[in-house]
């Protein structure tokens, strides 16, 4: 005879596994389809991994009971589980990023001269007050030095650029910049890319800026879309 007390603790894991993933589901496609304003979708996900962190609090008890006392009811708290984890790990992510980052959204390769946005929605200046908390934040985050000319460095970051489906507001040769709007994979928020090309000793340096278009923390989201932009730039270039 199945344990009552596992059972039901599966079960409640389970609903609270579904809940989660409705509720994320309906906070995503309330903001990508233009209707919700970024904290009200924001809030509704925080509640879908309030509930995922008690379904798997509810699975994680169902188990040690079904453990303890040698009796079924696993298979639902399993279940439960499963269920609950991707929205709770998501939820844990962020949270952790939001504690371990600092509270800015504007990150650049060049902090004493960096580049400038000129066509996007709301163009201004990096704020230079955060300068030194990116530097301590970041200090990973540098210019890319390429041995290629100057044209052939900015087609390449320009094909990488369109291979990431990021949407091209400008590219012309001539100022030597692209600028380039980017999403998230999840919510779709949108952060705005610029990179510039300019000739080097070595060959062509390479700054990039991304910035946040809302909030005002990006949780490492700028630093890591600048490394990994460069790094593949890096990889396409001549030994």
């Amino acid at each position: 005879m199945r344990n009552a007390s596992t059972r039901r603790l599966g079960l409640l894991s389970i609903l609270l596994g579904f809940v989660s993933l409705a509720l994320l589901a309906v906070a995503v496609w309330g903001f990508r389809s233009g209707g919700w304003p970024w904290p009200q979708a924001y809030d509704l996900a925080g509640w879908a991994a309030w509930a995922a962190g008690a379904g798997v609090v509810a699975a994680l008890v169902g188990l040690v009971v079904g453990l303890r006392r040698r009796q079924g009811g696993a298979g639902a708290v399993l279940l439960g589980l499963i269920l609950s984890l991707p929205v709770a790990g998501l939820g844990a992510a962020f949270e952790i990023a939001a504690r371990t980052t600092p509270p800015i959204n504007d990150i650049s390769t060049d902090t004493e001269d960096p580049p400038v946005f000129w066509f996007t929605a709301t163009p201004s200046d990096y704020p230079a007050q955060t300068a030194e908390s990116q530097q301590v934040a970041y200090p990973q985050v540098r210019p890319l030095d390429l041995p290629l000319p100057v044209d052939d460095a900015f087609v390449s970051a320009l094909a990488l650029v369109e291979e990431r489906g990021w949407v091209v507001l400008s590219a012309d040769p001539a100022e030597s910049q692209i600028e380039a709007i980017a999403r998230s994979r999840l919510f779709g928020f949108e952060d705005e890319a610029a990179i510039r090309v300019t000739e080097a000793d070595t060959g062509t340096r390479i700054d990039m800026r991304s910035r946040s278009r809302l909030g005002q923390i990006d949780r490492g989201a700028n630093a890591r879309r600048i490394e990994s932009f460069l790094a593949d730039l890096e990889t396409r270039a001549p030994n």
